[in-house]
């Protein structure tokens, strides 16, 4: 999809349990000053007033008839339907609110409404890490080109989305994806958000160093500590994020066995990278064993981390070679490696969900003629 070329607007939204920030995008980039309301997440009436106020405003701002609006919501919600469910960070939404077809009777436009986590993949496979890795498997004479993407941030909570051959997936219960509900590895009865989290970060810190859980610091500062910027404990920091990064690797590698293709990772903590990106890989290039104690991969795919120089550049020139085709003297390439890469968001988490909203809103609107 050539976004840069499109000339249809859309009206965004990121709606925030606090805030609600309204925009507009043109050819896969914003065109307006970000305009900022409260959410008012606990009063119904004055909750949808600021919605249809902020996108009143975005529409005074722009020079052409916006085609459609297009945003993340969080769940659970009949995300086709436009309808939000019950909310734990706007209650005001509790019982079910048909929010989308609300929006498009009064501003005459289709509206679409999906998850974070969807769109974030979504905007990453349309203008962010896919065609940045495939550009570069290309530049390294590399035939190999990826479709699939799964998209992770990592925050407040656990986000994923999932992108099949260029296509979003959501799903027939708008709950494809729902990666927070992985099993966590070092707590089999919890989820993979509790040890893969902004809380989880600081209880891993509080744990190792001894602390009452309520005086960890933010996970920027226990980055900071581990890199010798702040004071701290920087061991207990170090392993905080080393747990992160083996409880996420042990969750991505779940999706990828069903997905097979790259994966990125963004969100506040992905700042943090360095620090876990390389024990997520080498959880995710871990092995089960067979009942004789012989032993074969978690993935059937060689799993790369693709922020490090060296195994992005073996990556990227896997392991060509020309076959015969017997009997003929034909020759064919091959490359007998398969593999699948981890990396960090380029483009950042807001403007990828962004691009995202965007490009499912025109998708949308192409597909139906």
């Amino acid at each position: 999809m050539e976004l840069k070329n499109d000339k249809r607007v859309v009206m965004t939204l990121d709606a925030g349990g606090t805030n609600f920030v309204f925009s507009a995008i043109q050819g896969g980039e914003e065109i307006v000053t970000p305009i900022r309301l409260p959410s008012n997440a606990d009063d119904l009436k004055k909750c949808t007033a600021n919605l249809i106020s902020g996108f009143e405003q975005v529409e005074a701002e722009l020079f052409e008839k916006p085609v459609a609006i297009s945003f993340a919501f969080p769940g659970p919600a009949d995300y086709p339907n436009g309808i939000i469910g019950d909310l734990p960070n706007l209650p005001a939404f509790r019982g079910g609110i048909a929010l989308g077809p609300m929006l498009e009777e009064k501003f005459g436009i289709p509206v679409y409404i999906n998850n974070d986590g969807n769109l974030y993949a979504y905007g990453e496979a349309i203008a962010g890490f896919l065609p940045e890795i495939n550009k570069k498997l290309e530049e390294a004479g590399s035939p190999k080109r990826y479709k699939n993407l799964v998209g992770f941030t990592l925050g407040t909570g656990f986000g994923c989305g999932l992108v099949i051959d260029g296509k979003l997936v959501v799903g027939d219960n708008s709950n494809a994806g729902e990666g927070w509900l992985l099993k966590n590895k070092f707590n089999p009865i919890e989820n993979i958000e509790q040890s893969v989290s902004i809380r989880a970060v600081k209880r891993f810190y509080a744990q190792a160093a001894g602390l009452p859980e309520a005086e960890a610091p933010e996970p920027k500062d226990i980055y900071r500590i581990a890199e010798g910027n702040a004071e701290g404990d920087k061991h207990a920091a170090v392993e905080a994020f080393a747990r992160m990064g083996e409880a996420l690797g042990d969750g991505v590698v779940s999706v990828l066995t069903l997905a097979d293709g790259l994966a990125v990772i963004g969100g506040g903590v992905s700042g943090a990278s360095p620090l876990f990106l390389q024990r997520a890989v080498d959880e995710m290039n871990t092995n089960f064993e067979n009942p004789d104690g012989s032993s074969f991969g978690r993935l059937v795919s060689k799993v790369f981390n693709l922020e490090d120089p060296a195994q992005a550049e073996l990556f990227a020139r896997g392991d060509k070679r020309l076959i015969k085709v017997p009997g003929s003297d034909k020759e064919l390439a091959f490359d007998p490696m398969p593999r699948v890469g981890v990396g960090i968001s380029r483009i950042g988490t807001s403007k990828a969900i962004a691009i995202g909203a965007y490009a499912f809103a025109l998708a949308e609107l192409d597909a139906k003629g």
